[in-house]
């Protein structure tokens, strides 16, 4: 009998959102616990607000560069084998980069543990749409996305609060015992693949991996799809990576800790992830994609006021609108290429969101620094403007739905 996936109603349906789920955190609260003590790192090292944001950049262009060779792996090896591999590596790489006494080094561990943590994305959402129904691959994608958000979220509340006590140093290291726990239920939960036999494409005489690649860059619509995660992830990183050192300044002057509590706005996402699957599976990804690009740009405007609970307003719409977003495109890519190319269609997605996170995460540091916060915030806007305009132009009349 053909396996045509697991649905909601099933035990291995439940135990594989719920394992990925632990994967997010595992993944996202190492990859972004140094982002909530960014200010204490640069004091701590000596480096100005832009250099001390390469702690994530560095490790999220290590997870760029990485997602692409991992998805081979995992069309070898299998998909939950590979992904294991990676957030075993990257938790023991997480736990020895707090101990770096010089931003080099800090920087040369965060990129290797950034290479190690390319296995989840680049796999965990290929995995899914082979083991979920058809019918209920976007909603299952929102969920898997809303994970990723508790993870980010656990990685730079943790963070922070335990470096206002102690040093920041401490509370990254206690963000990546967290994660070697997240790590070890997600181990114990993800249920075998039926969805996909390792090595199949090779001995079936499928194709080789330079055709699976050049299959999706050859399609305008999933260049699209890599547009949306290139420019609305820069725009989110960088946001988070320089609004603590703006509202620590005037006129807001917020204490560290409150600053630290900012990021409890990561919820939005969590409950925007979930409602724009759900939402795509019956309305139709397009629409979706497009609105939440929409309730990214309004809660960036916000942003610009002189005011905490305004800015806090803002920065709420901001990270759901983005969220919504991200959990369309990234669902959207893999249902979208063709079956022999879903890895490497999900990777290149990937590719392109943690190369704009890299990019954009350090360069609008540059924009902050040299002229200011309205400038910043217009430079986000231009690049939420530029996505929208991609997606009008490309994605409108490609099928949307699950159908």
């Amino acid at each position: 009998m053909t396996f045509s996936g697991h649905t909601p109603d099933s035990r291995e349906y439940r135990r594989l959102i719920l394992g990925l789920f632990f994967a997010g955190i595992a993944t996202f609260a190492q990859l972004y616990s140094p982002q909530a003590v960014l200010p204490q790192i640069a004091a701590d090292l000596d480096v100005g607000p832009a250099t001390a944001a390469l702690a994530v950049s560095a490790a999220t262009l290590g997870l760029a560069a990485a997602v692409i060779p991992w998805s081979v792996v995992a069309d070898r090896r299998g998909r939950v084998p590979a992904m294991a591999v990676g957030i075993l590596a990257a938790t023991v790489l997480g736990l020895a980069a707090p101990f770096s006494q010089e931003i080099a080094v800090l920087l040369m561990l965060r990129f290797a543990e950034g290479v190690a943590l390319g296995a989840v994305p680049a796999v965990a959402l290929v995995y899914l749409n082979e083991e979920v129904s058809r019918r209920h691959a976007a909603a299952a994608a929102g969920s898997y996305i809303a994970g990723t958000t508790v993870g980010g979220l656990l990685g730079r509340v943790v963070s922070g609060v335990v470096a206002d006590l102690s040093d920041w140093r401490t509370g990254v290291w206690i963000a990546g015992a967290l994660c070697a726990g997240s790590a070890a239920l997600f181990l114990w939960l993800a249920p075998r693949a039926r969805g996909f036999v390792p090595g199949l494409l090779r001995t079936a005489g499928g194709p080789g991996i330079r055709s699976r690649l050049l299959a999706p860059l050859r399609s305008p619509q999933q260049l699209a799809l890599y547009a949306q995660g290139f420019l609305l992830m820069g725009a989110f990183v960088a946001v988070y990576n320089y609004l603590g050192f703006h509202l620590a300044a005037a006129p807001f002057l917020l204490p560290a800790w409150l600053v630290t509590l900012l990021f409890l706005a990561y919820l939005a996402g969590t409950v925007s992830s979930p409602w724009a699957g759900l939402l795509a599976s019956s309305r139709g990804r397009y629409p979706v994609l497009l609105g939440s690009i929409a309730v990214m740009s309004a809660g960036a405007m916000l942003m610009l006021a002189p005011l905490a609970a305004i800015v806090l307003a803002g920065l709420l719409l901001f990270t759901a609108g983005f969220f919504g977003a991200h959990a369309v495109a990234s669902g959207w890519t893999p249902a979208a290429a063709p079956p022999e190319s879903r890895s490497q269609a999900s990777s290149l997605y990937y590719f392109g969101y943690y190369a704009g996170s890299s990019l954009f995460g350090w360069a609008l540091g540059l924009v902050f620094g040299s002229a200011g916060w309205p400038w910043f915030v217009g430079t986000v806007l231009v690049m939420c403007a530029a996505a929208a305009l991609v997606a009008a132009t490309a994605l409108r009349a490609e099928p949307s739905g699950w159908t």
